[in-house]
């Protein structure tokens, strides 16, 4: 059997759509954070890959979950995850979480309606959120609103990705119901342009995607740490961007992501009226149970 890192797209952390330890997150993050995604990116790749079968991609993601647990050292992603989390004494529960994802993206294939899709995005979204957080001691009072922005992002990179999910890997998040509603069906994603009813789902999971990502608008203000919450304000804006791009266009024949200069110039305007806010604004009470978090 190959090792993980065999199986690698070469698909690194510079080429997401969000930022991934940018220069924001205090130096002495960023390893366990890139730790963190190294990991994740290795099962992602594995659960996407092309070629394999179901049951070699699960039995990859097995192994892969096992040394992280501290047996056997065949995939360096998970051991230096593991080693990071015991320096720090984080425990590996979001990164099983996200195993559990990758699993179901090798066994679900499509999605009933909106909770279904919410449910997926609590073991393929949230835990990334999350794990953050935790990293740098922040209170457990802040998940709700990551949850929300976490999940956000999860469904406009679904939306940004359906045609290339459904040809590539027969994969369609979309929900059926949305589908329904609307008169359209799945296999309607194969086409190079979306057909007027497919628009119409897509626009409208894209306008359910924006009330979901106002859920998250108090999240980088809840943050203690300022540095990660101006990460997360940049995170949001380029977020609201992309929701309001998939209103507006067709994903199977437009562009829907963010060039490097609008990613350049959203993030810098969300830092600088992120520190206004915080400089000029009240700051967060904080728990006093939390303060033996604080980093």
């Amino acid at each position: 059997m190959a090792t993980a890192g065999e199986l690698r797209s070469g698909k690194g952390h510079r080429d997401e759509n969000f930022p991934v330890a940018s220069w924001l997150i205090d130096a002495r993050h960023r390893g366990i954070i890139l730790a963190f995604y190294e990991f994740v990116r290795v099962a992602d790749d594995i659960a996407d890959h092309a070629t394999l079968k179901p049951e070699e991609k699960l039995a990859q993601l097995d192994r892969l979950e096992q040394n992280l647990l501290g047996n056997g050292d065949d995939n360096p992603e998970a051991v230096r995850l593991r080693n990071a989390l015991a320096e720090r004494g984080l425990p590996p529960r979001h990164a099983q979480d996200l195993l559990t994802a990758f699993r179901m993206d090798v066994t679900k294939l499509r999605y009933d309606d909106w909770d279904d899709l919410i449910h997926y995005c609590s073991y393929s979204a949230m835990p990334v959120g999350r794990f953050v957080l935790d990293v740098h001691g922040e209170s457990r009072a802040t998940w709700a609103a990551n949850d929300a922005l976490c999940a956000a992002l999860q469904i406009n990179n679904h939306l940004q990705d359906c045609g290339k999910d459904y040809r590539d890997l027969n994969r369609v998040y979309i929900p059926l119901d949305a589908f329904a509603a609307a008169g359209a069906a799945p296999e309607e994603l194969g086409a190079s342009r979306a057909s007027p009813k497919l628009l119409r789902a897509i626009h409208d999971l894209a306008a359910r995607n924006e009330r979901l990502l106002a859920e998250g608008e108090p999240f980088a203000a809840q943050i203690e740490n300022t540095r990660l919450s101006l990460e997360v304000a940049v995170i949001h804006s380029y977020a609201r961007r992309i929701v309001a791009l998939l209103q507006t266009r067709d994903p199977l024949s437009e562009r829907v992501h963010l060039s490097k200069t609008q990613f350049a110039q959203y993030g810098l305007g969300a830092v600088v009226v992120s520190l206004m806010r915080r400089i000029l604004g009240p700051r967060p009470a904080r728990k006093p149970q939390d303060a033996q978090h604080k980093a």
